[in-house]
């Protein structure tokens, strides 16, 4: 079978596609028939190293297809069941193994494409609005990239929760496709300074929380726009990390709170994993929730989609297709 190979850490150069043996799947696994793949920034960060793999590995940790076989030990699902999943190295394949429980059921209404579009992004922002900062109706929050594939979605699932949404974009098509999710003001940070608008708009009060995946370029000034006793959620990087920081700063800016969450530690059992997925699924069905796959390229072309999604000019998901 066909496969992307990552054999040293570097620039999107390093992805090759190549042939490798067929996966068999060991106890409690399951062998699925990538249909599609999401693209997604942690696999940049697997690509070049900044979060390591043993080499040479197949990136690509979000998926969906059907399964083909089953290792031992496996109960939940069967040959032939329609499947999508995130969190599970190896995507980037005709094939991949993947432990069973990470598993999730697909609706017959709910197409490979966008399944494999809504896993990771669509979860994430499931639990950064629902469990990491539950918002609620009169709560303010701050989206920092919010045409992006995950931006998009927190902001429709910050409404969904009744919360006002303040987002910030580079350009005025995006900030179009941020006010289409239900943003109610949109920042174009290249025009205008984000944290002077925020004040401006709250009041001076701030905002309650900030959803920040940008890191190094907007970090300092999300935690000046944060009311005494807000938190900052920093769940990307995508300027860069973040520098160390002295947690006196949290005091003296108002007693501030700051995490630093991952998914996998937010869908850590089968339970909470298929809770957050059929709400998503639903959302979907009903048109509550809207996805966005902006490109879809062919398995050869893993290279173009990386050099498309650093980039930053995309304002929607990105997938591949074997």
């Amino acid at each position: 079978m066909k496969a992307i190979r990552v054999h040293e850490y570097g620039g999107p150069e390093v992805l090759r596609h190549e042939d490798v043996p067929i996966p068999e799947p060991g106890s409690g696994q399951v062998r699925v028939k990538i249909e599609a793949a999401g693209v997604n920034f942690i696999d940049i960060y697997h690509r070049t190293g900044l979060y390591p793999n043993p080499l040479p590995f197949t990136p690509g940790i979000e998926g969906a297809g059907v399964v083909e076989a089953v290792g031992p030990d496996v109960t939940d699902v069967r040959v032939g069941d329609r499947v999508a999943y995130a969190l599970s190295l190896g995507a980037y394949a005709e094939r991949a193994v993947v432990p069973a429980w990470r598993l999730v059921p697909l609706p017959e209404a709910i197409d490979f494409s966008t399944a494999a579009a809504a896993m990771v992004q669509g979860l994430t922002a499931h639990y950064l609005t629902h469990s990491t900062y539950p918002l609620k109706p009169g709560d303010t929050a701050l989206v920092h990239a919010a045409a992006g594939g995950t931006g998009l979605l927190i902001v429709q699932m910050a409404k969904l929760r009744g919360a006002r949404v303040i987002g910030t974009v580079s350009t005025e098509e995006k900030a179009q496709r941020a006010r289409e999710a239900g943003a109610d003001e949109v920042i174009l940070y290249t025009q205008q300074d984000f944290e002077v608008e925020v004040k401006r708009l709250t009041e001076g009060r701030g905002v309650d929380v900030v959803y920040d995946s940008v890191g190094q370029a907007t970090f300092e000034k999300s935690l000046n726009c944060l009311r005494p006793r807000g938190l900052l959620v920093l769940f990307g990087q995508a300027s860069g990390p973040v520098p160390p920081l002295d947690p006196l700063v949290l005091s003296t800016k108002g007693s501030l709170f700051l995490t630093r969450p991952h998914l996998s530690h937010y869908a850590a059992t089968r339970e909470e994993l298929l809770e957050r997925a059929r709400a998503l699924f639903r959302w979907i069905q009903e048109g509550q929730i809207r996805l966005r796959i902006e490109r879809v390229f062919p398995l050869t072309e893993a290279a173009e989609a990386h050099r498309v999604l650093a980039s930053r000019a995309s304002t929607g998901k990105l997938l591949l297709i074997p």
